[in-house]
């Protein structure tokens, strides 16, 4: 093909992109919702049903076991034949677990409501990121609104459960499907840009918008996941607590914990996009490597450190922990470059959960000793993914020249 005929060609389908992967984005915020609102709903459990830290944390472990393990599956059956459709069904999945979690008494089926949305959210994982890599042709901006999004949702979900439940109790919680029902709504146009731009893309036939024929390095991919699942312990075990944390910190009441909550999701919102951009600076590798190290200063500041100043290190330890999140997805994926689907449901999704099953051990030790004690190994977390990290190869883009990095939305 031409030059000048390929270019136009790229003017004419960036617009597109830009809007599929601002509605993926937009998509994404509406399923991670509720994996915010597991956390920003334990005070209340605890509050209205005198649950102990140990139990309340049990409805983290619930949320996330089932996740951690259905994600791989639900990754390899998109690597086996993509599953579209798996993005409205399981958004509609996902809120509606959390929307049935705050009715009745019973703690059985709390477990087994949040249990549900786990498994939606484990579903929408996988497929939503190979779908956001075909759309962002592997670029590493695009790559990070799309995961901005989830973090958004992250944000917004303390928020969210504080307007819905705080004001008129756990009985009220069937109003949080309402995010489910729009992201479910959401996503079918961006899913027809998207099969659009590859039939367009499959015409063209242009030789470098195919997928690599290099090997899939398991090894590294390994390495990463080991990194990632302590970034989980450690983001994991600060949203269970946090809130907790901060009220006895400032002794400021409930609202303190809120917005303790709040800052940790915004800073990760934040983190996430100043990855991508300094992606596009230094390899992906070395970005996420010096932030996990500067992060373990940052963990033990909102450990140690008593009094408001602790917000301020909830924000750098959430920034911290949130610059390489896009950039691991975009990597595992170029690790494993022939299992997109299974890389992406592994990074986005299995070793944000699996944290999770961290949790109920903290709660148990905070019960036996106190809350600051229980949170001191998490100042280790994000060292241990540091080591993980260090030589990893920095791999070849999978999909796409290197030049065709997409726009912002």
């Amino acid at each position: 093909m031409p030059t000048t005929t390929f270019h136009s060609l790229r003017t004419s389908t960036r617009p597109p992109r830009n809007r599929a992967i601002t509605l993926l984005a937009v998509g994404h915020a509406c399923v991670d919702v509720y994996q915010g609102a597991v956390a920003a709903l334990v005070p209340f459990f605890v509050a209205e049903r005198a649950y102990t830290y140990a139990t309340a944390s049990g409805i983290v472990l619930a949320a996330s076991l089932l996740s951690s393990v259905a994600q791989p599956l639900f990754g390899a059956l998109t690597d086996r034949k993509p599953l579209p459709w798996l993005l409205p069904v399981s958004t509609l999945v996902g809120g509606l677990g959390i929307a049935l979690s705050g009715l009745g008494g019973s703690y059985t089926l709390t477990l087994l409501f949040v249990a549900v949305s786990g498994i939606g959210v484990a579903a929408y994982h996988p497929e939503s990121a190979r779908i956001a890599r075909v759309a962002s042709r592997g670029g590493h901006t695009a790559m990070s609104w799309f995961s901005l999004g989830g973090n958004l949702g992250f944000a917004f979900s303390p928020a969210l459960v504080a307007l819905v439940v705080g004001f008129g109790g756990l009985t009220m919680s069937p109003l949080l499907l309402l995010p489910a029902l729009a992201g479910s709504v959401l996503c079918l146009p961006a899913l027809r840009i998207v099969q659009r731009g590859q039939e367009a893309t499959s015409a063209a036939a242009h030789p470098t918008q195919t997928l690599t024929s290099a090997a899939d390095d398991r090894r590294s991919f390994l390495r990463l996941t080991l990194g990632v699942i302590c970034r989980s312990v450690a983001f994991t075990g600060l949203s269970t607590f946090i809130s907790f944390h901060m009220v006895q910190s400032t002794g400021w009441g409930p609202t303190a914990g809120t917005a303790a909550l709040v800052v940790l999701y915004l800073g990760g919102a934040v983190g996430t996009v100043l990855g991508g951009r300094l992606a596009e600076r230094r390899d992906r590798v070395t970005v996420v490597r010096r932030s996990y190290l500067l992060t373990v200063l940052a963990v033990a500041g909102v450990v140690l450190v008593p009094g408001p100043l602790g917000y301020l290190f909830v924000a750098l330890a959430s920034a911290g922990l949130y610059v390489p999140f896009s950039l691991q997805v975009t990597l595992a994926q170029d690790y494993l470059p022939h299992r997109v689907g299974t890389a992406g449901g592994i990074t986005l999704g299995l070793t944000v959960s699996v944290g999770g099953i961290a949790a109920p051990a903290i709660g148990l030790l905070a019960d036996a000793t106190s809350l600051r004690t229980a949170l001191i190994p998490l100042i280790a977390m994000p060292a241990l993914s540091w080591l993980a990290f260090r030589g990893l190869p920095e791999p070849a883009a999978a999909i796409g020249p290197p030049s065709e990095e997409a726009e912002s939305p």
